[in-house]
């Protein structure tokens, strides 16, 4: 629920996503899904069992798919802290705010039907709430309404232990005046998915865990997903949680009423991934509506979140990532999809904060085709775009290793306002290598870098024979 955990782009992402895709495939079925080298289960299970090891973990389940199969699913550790208590493949787990990709989609499929249209003023279902007829139902799940989040912290605090309905959450939360103006900014809000869940039951007539059921569970074969769980069920994982480096306690769960739409659903990783792999294979939401659910946000002054409706969605590469992760007391879960290779890594622990990012780190780039990039004479990229800088800094350009074209265009005075430009900024440090990919039989490479204070990017293109046709660059 809270951030920490539930923008996974923000976290784990970081490591593998280099920047937001701003216009995702309407479907994963556009095309014929691409394909990766096939994965070792033993080689996953060994390297999810030192992460276990060496993160002193409780409890842990896994799921990885590749390819539409399903290469593993599997337990590890305890559900509790009994040292027999052992988690199975069907243990259930709080999945958290992935819950929030079901909310989405489940209005989505309420718009597909008419009952209500995700451009609907949140006037319409709570005409007392601040800018009610300004902002709406794809604005909440877009989480850029500016409505303060009633969940912001990593603990549940003394309000949060205390029953309460959704909708005096919604009033306490959503009537008080704005963080900012509508779409000027992401910001994530659990506020919005209670205001979006209310919404789904209003317009469906139904409860929101009803429609779940009907419409995405039962439809999917997801007989192991369940909506506010009881903590004592006996199929499922006990939370615990530490402070500072002490041992592992029992977490204090969320009262009623403060979970809901947000991040209610528990399940198993084989639940998740036929979730998965429904979405990529256009089993659950017609196109436009798929399109809607993973296609960035763009802010009134043309930024992009790189969030959709309850989705994450990143470019690697070429290849469009989609994931959400999920934080509730006492557990943590990750869901991370590749429609191009119907592939997909769900991860769930029950423990506060488990370090769970190793076991994605190492798996989810072997989901993601491996772009084909032109082999280039001459330097590494980075060094080449670090060489190619440093002489326009110092006003010392080796045109030789030019291509034509960028040669012309690169005129003495555009490259001396460059050179002054860059100086005006401050030292140039922190060059990396962010990706490279093919265009036009050409190596392109984005590298990464600060002026001073400025963060900035430059853009570089070489031919196979080393000469470079372009260095763009740009603010960041």
């Amino acid at each position: 629920m809270n951030p920490r955990s539930s923008f996974i782009s923000v976290l784990a992402l970081l490591q593998f996503a280099c920047n937001p895709m701003p216009n995702p495939p309407a479907s994963a079925t556009s095309g014929p899904a691409l394909t990766t080298a096939p994965l070792n289960p033993a080689e996953l299970d060994s390297i999810i069992r030192k992460v276990v090891t060496d993160k002193k973990l409780i409890g842990l389940t896994v799921g990885v798919m590749q390819n539409g199969n399903v290469v593993l699913a599997k337990g590890y550790g305890t559900r509790t802290l009994k040292p027999g208590d052992s988690v199975t493949a069907s243990t259930l787990f709080a999945v958290g705010s992935v819950t929030k990709e079901f909310t989405c989609t489940t209005a989505l499929l309420l718009a597909q039907d008419g009952k209500l249209s995700m451009q609907d003023k949140v006037a319409k279902y709570f005409p007392k709430l601040t800018r009610a007829a300004d902002i709406t139902l794809l604005d909440l799940g877009q989480h850029v309404t500016g409505y303060r989040d009633y969940y912001p912290l990593d603990f549940v605090d003394r309000e949060m232990q205390k029953p309460t309905p959704a909708d005096s959450i919604i009033v306490e939360y959503a009537a008080r005046p704005l963080d900012f103006e509508p779409g000027s900014r992401w910001s994530y809000s659990n506020t919005n998915f209670l205001i979006l869940g209310r919404a789904i039951e209003i317009a469906g007539g139904k409860p929101v865990q009803q429609q779940f059921a009907e419409r995405i569970f039962g439809p999917l074969g997801m007989d192991h997903t369940k909506y506010e769980l009881p903590r004592n069920d006996p199929n499922a994982a006990s939370g615990y949680t530490t402070f500072a480096l002490g041992a592992a306690i029992p977490a204090l769960p969320e009262a009623d009423g403060w979970v809901g739409a947000a991040g209610a659903i528990w399940s198993t990783p084989t639940d998740l991934m036929k979730w998965d792999l429904g979405l990529m294979d256009g089993k659950v939401l017609a196109k436009e509506s798929y399109r809607l659910l993973t296609t960035p946000r763009t802010l009134t002054d043309s930024r992009s979140t790189g969030y959709g409706c309850g989705l994450s969605a990143n470019i690697n590469g070429e290849t469009i990532i989609l994931s959400h992760g999920g934080a509730v007391s006492g557990f943590v879960a990750t869901n991370i999809f590749v429609p191009a290779t119907r592939s997909a890594v769900v991860v769930m622990s029950n423990a506060d904060g488990a370090a769970t990012g190793a076991i994605t780190d190492a798996i989810v780039p072997r989901l993601v085709p491996r772009v084909t990039v032109p082999k280039i004479e001459g330097s590494p990229a980075l060094a080449a775009a670090t060489t190619l800088l440093q002489q326009i800094i110092d006003g010392k350009v080796d045109r030789a290793t030019l291509g034509d074209d960028y040669n012309a265009h690169l005129t003495p005075a555009l490259a001396e306002a460059a050179r002054a430009s860059l100086r005006k900024e401050g030292a140039v440090t922190g060059l990396r290598l962010l990706r490279t990919v093919e265009r036009g039989g050409m190596e392109v490479a984005v590298v990464a870098f600060k002026a001073g204070a400025t963060d900035a990017r430059a853009l570089m293109y070489r031919s196979p024979d080393g000469k470079i046709q372009e260095f763009l660059i740009t603010r960041q």
